[in-house]
């Protein structure tokens, strides 16, 4: 098929991606859909914050024909639950499904992981995003607010997603 798109890909992210994560994080802060007190510091330090033991996660990104789409982490909150954090999608990529595939990748890796819970928090300016976890079962749990700004928590119990198989 000529003109065929390629097939996005996911893959865990690397420190040679940190520049293109710096971007779409800062992209992120720029359309405030980033916590007041949040520096990003996690993702100039993947090792630490995602891969290690301790952190007991992990940090994709999904590439269209090798270009950076998107990307998400999951970080280990207790024995029986994670956070999913850093959901997002380069503007050209929004609306292709990339965010869906990412949600779909790390709610398998906190399946395999026996986590019982995936918690997870977004500005409440970020509609989009919020009508995706909705989609995935996840349930709006509290509302913060700071310096002006509400903040959303939403978590989903994996023992009792009616999804699993």
């Amino acid at each position: 098929m000529p003109n065929a798109k390629p097939e996005l890909q996911i893959r865990q992210a690397t420190e040679e991606d940190i520049p293109v994560l710096r971007e779409l994080f800062d992209a992120g802060v720029f359309e405030g859909e980033v916590q007041i007190n949040d520096t990003g510091a996690d993702i100039e330090q993947l090792d630490d914050a995602y891969f290690c033991d301790a952190a007991g996660g992990s940090f994709w990104v999904a590439t269209n024909d090798d270009e950076i789409a998107g990307m998400i982490g999951v970080q280990r909150v207790d024995d029986s639950a994670a956070e999913m954090r850093r959901l997002r999608v380069r503007p050209q990529f929004r609306r292709q499904g990339v965010a869906t595939a990412l949600m779909e990748h790390a709610i398998r890796f906190c399946r395999d992981r026996d986590y019982l819970k995936i918690v997870l928090d977004v500005r409440v300016e970020r509609q989009p995003a919020i009508q995706l976890f909705e989609k995935f079962g996840f349930y709006l749990s509290r509302v913060k607010e700071q310096e002006g700004h509400r903040t959303l928590d939403f978590f989903v119990d994996l023992y009792s997603d009616p999804n699993t198989e």
